[in-house]
């Protein structure tokens, strides 16, 4: 049977331009099927606005601060307009530079614009906006269409104005009073950032805590941080109704654990509850594609039950990170094209919520170590003893590793502090290559860095692996007379 292409890729976010490259540069004849603009949620909804808020919310929080590095605290005028123009700049050059068809086109791809949904497993029906419609036939398919915020079922809620990451940073006005529903990534990073430019943040959660995914114990010390700066958190309260009157909406919140009534009112309203992949329209159960409630059902190969489409990203991974989106896009087109029986990753993923101070994680959680009765050690280093840190005034966190004593072979690290998400990295290269504590211990590490830090975490491996019956050898072999060190302390400094 003749196709028109070898690989048609449904999706042009992180995955699908991850997987529509790849193929082309493998020499595959290759379709890019979009519905709207290349980039995804990473560039127009996601990671790419959000990070440019929380600098621009960083720096005019600094200028309210300055008196914390010595200087005089200074007034910074603020023109939300102006922070949202450049949000839009940031975005437009972000897609000029990665994201344009053209940078496609060059490498092979063909790039049309259109609704798809399959025909069978080898065909698909392309819909325009001007409701022409085509038929285009692969040998393989990747499916890549992401996931879009879950919107709960809340009495009222269908008859407001409401905010989820797709609209948010459209805003021209900053909120005066911003309510925030879930305690996740989106909804943390937003809160720190609006309310760092004024705005007066309240959180709701069904939940106890922050961050539900990441260490207790550092979610515990930010959500500390976060409540010194202004931000107010319901934990354990259900919303009950919204209404809105004008343009101010009330929020009626239930407690879920004595039952008592209460009201949030603010101005907006943004919902960050989770998110649901895009299968809406694409005809998979015509085609007996399987799927479940988090998406795209696969194999550890992307491969989906039908054996020559494939799946990967946010419509059908568990962790819906770009990085892993980019990932399982390399995995699915290395298993399609070239039969190589590569599988995800799933135990060396590394995120980070880059709220301030920042949360980062590689490898297993310390839960996942409890649950499975691994044996470990804790290995910890306080910020307030790194001396970048202390330069910089950013001596709130921790890094927290977990490996084995005998040996240092490292299972997971958390850190909370400032920069963590660039500090994960050597430990994301440790943990995938098996580098051991004593390893990193021994590498010299540049002054003053943070990074320093994590050498210095892996110190603490080293000083616990000194035992006094081995140094009391070596002072007897080498008659040496001075102080036994102190090994018996786990947060002993070197």
């Amino acid at each position: 049977m003749n196709f028109d292409f070898d690989m048609i890729v449904i999706g042009g976010g992180a995955a699908g331009l991850t997987s529509a490259g790849m193929s082309a540069s493998l020499g595959a004849k290759t379709a890019l099927i979009e519905l709207h603009k290349l980039g995804g949620d990473c560039t127009w909804t996601g990671c790419v606005p959000s990070k440019t808020l929380l600098k621009a919310a960083k720096i005019f929080y600094q200028s309210k601060t300055a008196r914390n590095f010595g200087l005089e605290n200074y007034n910074v005028q603020l023109n939300f307009k102006n922070v949202a123009e450049h949000i839009k700049n940031i975005q437009q050059k972000v897609y000029e530079e990665a994201d344009d068809p053209k940078i496609y086109e060059k490498m092979g791809v063909e790039v049309i614009t259109g609704n798809a949904r399959f025909i069978d497993k080898n065909r698909i029906e392309i819909i325009k906006e001007t409701n022409e419609s085509k038929i285009l036939s692969s040998r393989y398919f990747i499916i890549s269409t992401g996931a879009s915020p879950v919107v709960p079922d809340i009495n009222g809620i269908s008859e407001i104005n409401y905010l989820t990451n797709h609209n948010i940073f459209s805003l021209n006005e900053l909120p005066k009073k911003l309510a925030i529903v879930g305690a996740g990534p989106i909804g943390i990073e937003m809160a720190q950032a609006f309310n760092r430019l004024g705005s007066k943040i309240t959180v709701i959660d069904l939940g106890n805590k922050i961050l539900s995914k990441d260490n207790e114990e550092l979610t515990s010390i930010l959500l500390e941080e976060l409540k010194k700066e202004g931000i107010v958190f319901r934990f354990e309260e259900s919303v009950i109704e919204i209404k809105q009157n004008s343009s101010n909406k009330t929020i009626f919140l239930k407690n879920n654990i004595t039952g008592a009534a209460s009201e949030v009112n603010c101005n907006e309203i943004l919902i960050s509850a989770g998110r649901k992949p895009n299968i809406k329209g694409l005809n998979l159960e015509g085609i007996s594609l399987h799927t479940n409630n988090r998406g795209i059902v696969i194999n550890k190969n992307c491969r989906t039950n039908i054996k020559n489409i494939y799946a990967c990203g946010d419509v059908a991974g568990s962790f819906q990170f770009t990085h892993f989106a980019e990932h399982m896009a390399k995995v699915a087109v290395s298993n399609a094209l070239l039969h190589l029986p590569l599988s995800i990753d799933t135990k060396n993923i590394s995120w980070c919520t880059f709220s301030e101070p920042e949360l980062a994680h590689v490898g297993a959680t310390e839960k996942q170590l409890l649950d499975d009765n691994i044996n470990y050690t804790t290995y910890k280093f306080p910020f307030n003893k790194i001396d970048r840190a202390i330069t910089e005034n950013e001596t709130v966190g921790w890094i927290k590793v977990y490996a084995k004593s005998w040996n240092g072979k490292i299972f997971g690290v958390d850190i909370l502090g400032a920069n963590a998400g660039e500090m994960i990295g050597e430990f994301a290269l440790a943990v995938k290559n098996g580098i051991t504590l004593r390893k990193i211990a021994e590498t010299i590490h540049p002054y003053p860095t943070y990074i320093l830090g994590n050498r210095r975490a892996a110190d603490q491996w080293f000083i616990k692996k000194q035992s006094r019956l081995f140094v009391k050898a070596l002072q007897t072999i080498f008659n040496y007379k001075g102080s036994l060190p102190d090994t018996s302390d786990p947060d002993r400094i070197i």
